[in-house]
Protein backbone atom coordinates (compact mmCIF):
# COMPACT_ATOMS: atom_id res chain seq x y z
CA UNK A 1 0.00 0.00 0.00
CA UNK A 2 1.07 3.56 -0.58
CA UNK A 3 1.65 5.80 2.39
CA UNK A 4 0.48 9.05 0.77
CA UNK A 5 -3.22 8.58 1.63
CA UNK A 6 -2.38 7.86 5.26
CA UNK A 7 -0.22 10.99 5.45
CA UNK A 8 -2.88 13.20 3.84
CA UNK A 9 -5.64 11.82 6.08
CA UNK A 10 -3.52 12.31 9.20
CA UNK A 11 -2.62 15.87 8.21
CA UNK A 12 -6.31 16.65 7.69
CA UNK A 13 -7.33 15.21 11.06
CA UNK A 14 -4.60 17.15 12.87
CA UNK A 15 -5.67 20.37 11.13
CA UNK A 16 -9.26 19.78 12.23
CA UNK A 17 -8.13 19.10 15.81
CA UNK A 18 -6.32 22.45 15.94
CA UNK A 19 -9.34 24.19 14.43
CA UNK A 20 -11.68 22.68 17.02
CA UNK A 21 -9.37 23.78 19.83
CA UNK A 22 -9.25 27.39 18.68
CA UNK A 23 -13.04 27.48 18.22
CA UNK A 24 -13.38 26.59 21.91
CA UNK A 25 -11.73 29.90 22.83
CA UNK A 26 -14.32 32.61 23.44
CA UNK A 27 -13.57 36.30 23.11
CA UNK A 28 -14.25 38.40 26.22
CA UNK A 29 -17.26 40.73 26.07
CA UNK A 30 -15.22 43.81 27.02
CA UNK A 31 -12.60 45.33 24.68
CA UNK A 32 -9.92 45.62 27.38
CA UNK A 33 -6.78 43.71 28.25
CA UNK A 34 -8.13 43.18 31.76
CA UNK A 35 -11.02 41.21 30.24
CA UNK A 36 -8.48 38.60 29.11
CA UNK A 37 -7.30 37.91 32.65
CA UNK A 38 -10.07 35.43 33.55
CA UNK A 39 -9.34 33.59 30.29
CA UNK A 40 -5.70 32.79 31.12
CA UNK A 41 -6.42 29.11 32.00
CA UNK A 42 -8.17 28.62 28.64
CA UNK A 43 -5.37 30.38 26.76
CA UNK A 44 -2.62 28.50 28.62
CA UNK A 45 -4.20 25.09 28.07
CA UNK A 46 -4.78 25.95 24.40
CA UNK A 47 -1.15 27.02 23.93
CA UNK A 48 0.22 23.83 25.50
CA UNK A 49 -2.16 21.64 23.50
CA UNK A 50 -1.32 23.47 20.27
CA UNK A 51 2.35 22.74 20.92
CA UNK A 52 1.57 19.06 21.58
CA UNK A 53 -0.43 18.71 18.36
CA UNK A 54 2.38 20.50 16.52
CA UNK A 55 4.93 18.11 17.99
CA UNK A 56 2.91 15.09 16.89
CA UNK A 57 2.41 16.52 13.42
CA UNK A 58 6.11 17.37 13.09
CA UNK A 59 7.33 13.97 14.29
CA UNK A 60 4.67 12.14 12.25
CA UNK A 61 5.88 14.03 9.18
CA UNK A 62 9.51 13.15 9.90
CA UNK A 63 8.66 9.51 10.57
CA UNK A 64 6.82 9.08 7.29
CA UNK A 65 9.83 10.33 5.36
CA UNK A 66 11.60 7.05 6.19
CA UNK A 67 8.57 4.76 5.96
CA UNK A 68 8.55 2.78 2.73
CA UNK A 69 5.26 0.87 2.97
CA UNK A 70 2.12 0.45 5.05
CA UNK A 71 -0.26 -2.40 5.75
CA UNK A 72 -3.52 -2.83 7.61
CA UNK A 73 -1.85 -2.95 11.02
CA UNK A 74 -0.09 0.35 10.31
CA UNK A 75 -3.37 1.95 9.23
CA UNK A 76 -5.07 0.83 12.45
CA UNK A 77 -2.24 1.96 14.71
CA UNK A 78 -2.23 5.35 12.97
CA UNK A 79 -6.00 5.58 13.58
CA UNK A 80 -5.34 4.63 17.20
CA UNK A 81 -2.97 7.62 17.45
CA UNK A 82 -5.51 9.93 15.81
CA UNK A 83 -8.20 8.72 18.23
CA UNK A 84 -6.17 9.86 21.23
CA UNK A 85 -5.20 13.12 19.56
CA UNK A 86 -8.86 13.80 18.71
CA UNK A 87 -9.56 13.84 22.47
CA UNK A 88 -7.09 16.70 23.03
CA UNK A 89 -9.67 19.47 22.32
CA UNK A 90 -12.07 18.01 24.91
CA UNK A 91 -9.34 17.61 27.54
CA UNK A 92 -7.94 21.07 26.74
CA UNK A 93 -11.32 22.74 27.16
CA UNK A 94 -11.98 20.91 30.43
CA UNK A 95 -8.60 21.85 31.89
CA UNK A 96 -9.04 25.49 30.93
CA UNK A 97 -12.62 25.80 32.11
CA UNK A 98 -11.83 24.12 35.42
CA UNK A 99 -8.83 26.35 36.11
CA UNK A 100 -6.47 23.35 36.20
CA UNK A 101 -8.47 21.23 38.66
CA UNK A 102 -7.15 17.77 39.57
CA UNK A 103 -9.53 15.53 37.60
CA UNK A 104 -9.29 17.44 34.30
CA UNK A 105 -5.49 17.65 34.60
CA UNK A 106 -5.33 13.89 35.24
CA UNK A 107 -7.63 13.17 32.26
CA UNK A 108 -5.52 15.48 30.10
CA UNK A 109 -2.50 13.42 31.11
CA UNK A 110 -4.32 10.18 30.28
CA UNK A 111 -5.02 11.55 26.80
CA UNK A 112 -1.35 12.48 26.39
CA UNK A 113 -0.32 9.05 27.70
CA UNK A 114 -2.72 7.40 25.25
CA UNK A 115 -1.33 9.43 22.35
CA UNK A 116 2.26 8.76 23.36
CA UNK A 117 1.55 5.05 23.74
CA UNK A 118 -0.21 4.95 20.39
CA UNK A 119 2.71 6.67 18.66
CA UNK A 120 5.15 4.26 20.28
CA UNK A 121 2.99 1.28 19.22
CA UNK A 122 2.79 2.63 15.67
CA UNK A 123 6.58 2.80 15.47
CA UNK A 124 6.85 -0.80 16.71
CA UNK A 125 4.35 -1.97 14.06
CA UNK A 126 6.28 -0.06 11.39
CA UNK A 127 9.53 -1.66 12.55
CA UNK A 128 7.97 -5.11 12.37
CA UNK A 129 6.83 -4.40 8.81
CA UNK A 130 10.12 -2.93 7.60
CA UNK A 131 12.59 -5.19 9.35
CA UNK A 132 15.62 -4.56 11.51
CA UNK A 133 18.21 -3.44 8.96
CA UNK A 134 16.39 -0.46 7.44
CA UNK A 135 16.61 3.31 7.44
CA UNK A 136 13.52 3.33 9.65
CA UNK A 137 15.13 1.04 12.24
CA UNK A 138 18.31 3.12 12.28
CA UNK A 139 16.28 6.33 12.57
CA UNK A 140 14.18 5.11 15.50
CA UNK A 141 17.02 3.52 17.40
CA UNK A 142 16.17 2.61 20.99
CA UNK A 143 13.59 5.43 21.28
CA UNK A 144 14.76 6.39 24.75
CA UNK A 145 12.96 9.72 24.58
CA UNK A 146 9.68 8.03 23.64
CA UNK A 147 9.87 5.58 26.53
CA UNK A 148 10.84 8.29 29.05
CA UNK A 149 7.89 10.39 27.85
CA UNK A 150 5.48 7.55 28.61
CA UNK A 151 6.88 7.17 32.12
CA UNK A 152 6.65 10.90 32.74
CA UNK A 153 3.05 10.97 31.55
CA UNK A 154 2.11 8.01 33.74
CA UNK A 155 3.75 9.55 36.79
CA UNK A 156 2.15 12.92 36.11
CA UNK A 157 -1.32 11.36 35.87
CA UNK A 158 -0.87 9.84 39.33
CA UNK A 159 0.49 13.11 40.75
CA UNK A 160 -2.30 15.19 39.14
CA UNK A 161 -4.82 13.96 41.71
CA UNK A 162 -2.78 15.60 44.51
CA UNK A 163 -0.69 18.30 42.81
CA UNK A 164 -2.16 19.33 39.44
CA UNK A 165 0.51 21.99 38.88
CA UNK A 166 3.31 19.44 39.27
CA UNK A 167 1.57 17.26 36.67
CA UNK A 168 1.25 20.25 34.34
CA UNK A 169 4.96 20.95 34.77
CA UNK A 170 5.70 17.33 33.77
CA UNK A 171 3.50 17.68 30.66
CA UNK A 172 5.37 20.85 29.69
CA UNK A 173 8.71 19.10 30.35
CA UNK A 174 7.76 16.37 27.87
CA UNK A 175 6.78 19.01 25.32
CA UNK A 176 10.13 20.74 25.77
CA UNK A 177 11.90 17.39 25.19
CA UNK A 178 10.10 17.00 21.86
CA UNK A 179 9.89 20.61 20.65
CA UNK A 180 12.88 20.10 18.36
CA UNK A 181 12.06 17.71 15.50
CA UNK A 182 13.43 14.23 15.88
CA UNK A 183 17.10 14.58 14.93
CA UNK A 184 17.58 10.83 14.50
CA UNK A 185 15.59 10.94 11.27
CA UNK A 186 17.00 14.26 10.07
CA UNK A 187 20.56 12.93 10.45
CA UNK A 188 19.80 9.95 8.23
CA UNK A 189 17.81 11.69 5.50
CA UNK A 190 20.73 13.36 3.70
CA UNK A 191 22.44 9.97 3.29
CA UNK A 192 19.29 8.60 1.68
CA UNK A 193 19.26 11.37 -0.93
CA UNK A 194 22.87 10.70 -1.99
Amino acid sequence: MKKSRLEAFSDGVLAIIITIMVLELKAPPQPTLQALQPLWPDLASYAVSFVFIGIYWNNHHHLWQVVEQVNGAVLWTNLHLLFWLSLVPFATAWVGESGFAAAPVAIYGLVLLGAGGAYYLMTRVLLALHGGDTLLARALGSDFKGRISLWLYAGAVAVAWFEPWVACAAYVAVAIMWIVPDRRIERLLPSRRD
